[in-house]
């Protein structure tokens, strides 16, 4: 019997195909598409390079005409072959620009179907608590709001391509080195308020599939947790798509699949025949099994059934010149200019020698080594970024390795850019030493084994001697513009002064240099604002314990903390500076249905054309409970020529001001005065009041 996918095949026909398919396969084939295959031969075939194969990851079964999905990574671009690196999601979750990562999506669509690719693990939306989580640099920030918009603009461009997206890692993975053990403790309204509103959202839009975190979460791992993937996803949010484990580690018992885990990948260590077995056993019913699969075969052939929309997917769509282009793009919109005491924009007529100082300057710096790398064809880093500008012979170089030699580049030159921050090693991914299990090994030193990389952050400040380097150069006299490569918050206290202007690129992909480049001579106005809080001290953030067994998750973190304790940050959630000046008025407020229209004028009062992202927040009466001072309930991106006005309307959903009541397990709007804030960052411009 033949059941193969058709193009064309309306709900009707997938649906008495699924139940065709389920009544014709065995226990064993069933349980077959409720894992991975071949992944662990096709890493060794590869050298142990992630992203070697397209990894068969859930369905299949040949005797039937069933296919499978194939996975890869990201979401830095698709992590296979030589794709198109785009800036790190955190960088673009500072470009807070919603159709700007549809498109990304779509390309990253495009480049997986174009390298035999139909599942993407590339939406990863787990909020920032902390800045010293190594896998920062995956994610978009520290509000779910913004978290929630972005990651669903990603999925659905990924699959606009059919290529079904997964949002991982559900839920609370915010901590890296313990993240196999770690119990995460959260009450009902941190988990619902919090924690996972986000995943809703990416949800609500259509995201297909759901990766479950390696952690527990109050006493249960993630990928067992009945509360979690049955209680909450499918019966309070109606999800009908497929759940999977994460890569390895991600399940323990067979009890998973009556909890609500279709899929182990990447292979069946736990399931498989073990699964079989229990079922057979009377341990897992095997309406459970059916129910998996139901899922599963539903998700695959609606997807393999739609019509594409490019008629063929050739491999040289892979990091062509078009989606190149759009990785220059992203790079230029996310830079977040911290400060600038007017130094910036550089003048090209009055740089005859330029001083780009810091080892990070000429490395191929585009983030970790973990599941999220891409091989692109190229990378343009800083230093080759501003030769280009500049012409060669205009650049003068030197590092932390020689202050000496560092200090006399300074000297000579009219400007200095240092370039400091992290690399592989510093942040991200935790890649043991000993194994890789997916990801590239640690670098082998002095011929030794190989050594433990990536991982959470031991300290939030920069090395001593990339400081002792921005130090060094601030001695010539000559403006000191510090360039900021993280995944995420660097405390800037102990050298905030000597720099002129600090702008923070993140790990800005294939054409970082580029773009830096244009944005330090003005060819571009810095328009990125920052996705989370900047402290003047580590102890302002929540408490962190990298190899915590257990670690209890609070309802305030990032801007809500700051604000609830009256704490100043070094810089706001939202802050970004500009090369113009944008001014907010006539804010207006008004009930429209179920929704709370919010309208707002923005002026640029400056002398270029820049673009700047509008932000409203929302603050509660706060009487029936404890709420933050103000949340993001709305943001838009939008590009003003000079003297040049625009008026903004937004509609906010009464019910995204709800409060979850752990009483009743359900949303409450809370009677009386609300207040709106709207300004160019948390630190906002202008309020109004309206009573619900």
């Amino acid at each position: 019997m033949n059941l193969t996918p058709r193009k064309g095949m309306i709900a009707k026909d997938i649906a008495e195909t699924v139940e065709a398919v389920l009544r014709e396969a065995t226990l064993e084939e069933k349980v077959a598409m409720m894992s991975g295959k071949g992944f662990f031969k096709q890493f060794s075939e590869s050298g142990n390079r992630w992203g070697g194969h397209p990894y068969r990851a859930g369905g299949g079964c040949e005797r039937l005409g069933v296919p499978a999905l194939y996975f890869t990574d990201g979401p830095r671009g698709v992590a296979r072959g030589n794709s198109t690196c785009f800036p790190c999601s955190m960088a673009r979750g500072a470009a807070f620009d919603v159709d700007l990562e549809r498109r990304i999506g779509e390309i990253m669509g495009v480049e997986a179907r174009a390298q035999n690719c139909t599942l993407s693990g590339a939406v990863c939306m787990n909020l920032l608590r902390h800045p010293a989580w190594g896998r920062a640099q995956e994610t978009y920030g520290e509000d779910p709001h913004h978290l929630g918009e972005m990651g669903a603009a990603l999925a659905q461009g990924i699959q606009t391509h059919n290529v079904v997206a997964t949002v991982k890692h559900f839920a609370l993975n915010s901590m890296e080195n313990a993240r196999f053990k770690v119990d995460v403790i959260a009450d009902e309204r941190t988990l619902h308020e919090v924690y996972l509103p986000h995943f809703k959202r990416a949800l609500d839009a259509g995201c297909a599939t759901v990766m479950s975190a390696y952690n527990k979460l109050n006493g249960e791992y993630c990928g067992e947790n009945r509360a979690l993937l049955t209680d909450i996803l499918r019966g309070e949010w109606g999800f009908d798509g497929f759940v999977h484990s994460d890569w390895v580690f991600g399940v323990h018992k067979q009890y998973a699949a009556a909890a609500g885990l279709d899929v182990e990948n990447p292979e069946p260590l736990v399931f498989g025949d073990k699964l079989v077995e229990a079922v057979k056993a009377g341990a897992v019913e095997p309406q459970a099994i059916d129910q998996a699969c139901r899922r599963i075969l539903n998700v695959i052939y609606r997807f393999a059934a739609a019509e594409d929309p490019l008629p063929v997917y050739a491999p040289d769509l892979v990091a062509c010149e078009a989606h190149r282009a759009v990785a220059l793009e992203a790079a230029e919109k996310s830079a977040v200019l911290l400060a600038n005491d007017g130094a910036l924009p550089l003048e090209k007529e009055k740089v005859r020698k330029l001083a780009v100082l810091g080892r990070l300057a000429a490395m191929e710096n585009t983030g970790d080594f973990g599941s999220s790398r891409v091989r692109p064809p190229y990378v343009v880093t800083a230093l080759e970024g501003l030769r280009r500008a500049l012409a060669e012979q205009a650049i003068l170089m030197g590092d932390e390795r020689d202050l000496a030699a560092a200090r006399a580049a300074a000297k000579e030159a009219d400007a200095v850019v240092v370039v400091v921050g992290y690399t592989a090693r510093e942040e991200g991914e935790f890649v043991p030493g000993d194994i890789s299990l997916g990801h590239d090994a640690g670098q082998a030193k002095d011929n030794g084994p190989p050594q433990p990389i990536g991982g959470d952050r031991d300290s939030l400040e920069l090395p001593p001697a990339q400081v002792d380097l921005i130090k060094a150069a601030a001695e010539s006299g000559k403006p000191v513009i510090v360039v900021v490569v993280a995944g995420s918050a660097v405390i800037m206290e102990s050298w905030l002064t000597k720099a002129n202007a600090i702008l923070q690129t993140f790990y800005s992909g294939m054409e970082g240099g580029t773009a830096l480049a244009k944005l330090l001579f003005g060819d571009v106005s810095p328009s990125g604002k920052l996705p989370f809080t900047v402290a003047k001290s580590a102890a302002d953030y929540p408490f962190f314990d990298k190899i915590a067994e257990r670690i209890d998750y609070g309802y305030y973190h990032g801007y809500t903390l700051f604000e609830r304790e009256g704490r100043a940050p070094r810089f706001p959630f939202g802050h970004g500076l500009s090369y113009t000046r944008f001014a907010y008025r006539a804010l207006k407020l008004r009930r429209a249905g179920d929704n709370v229209e919010v309208t707002v004028s923005v002026r640029n009062d400056g002398k270029v054309a820049a673009a700047e992202i509008v932000q409203i927040y929302a603050g509660f009466p706060s009487k029936a409970a404890d709420r933050p001072k103000k949340l993001l309930k709305s943001f838009a991106r939008i590009t003003l020529a000079p003297g040049e006005t625009k008026t903004i309307r937004r509609e906010i959903p009464l019910k995204d001001l709800s409060w979850r009541d752990p009483a009743t397990h359900s949303w409450k709007l809370e009677s009386g005065r609300h207040t709106f804030q709207v300004g160019g960052s948390s630190h906002t411009a202008l309020s109004a009041t309206i009573d619900l």
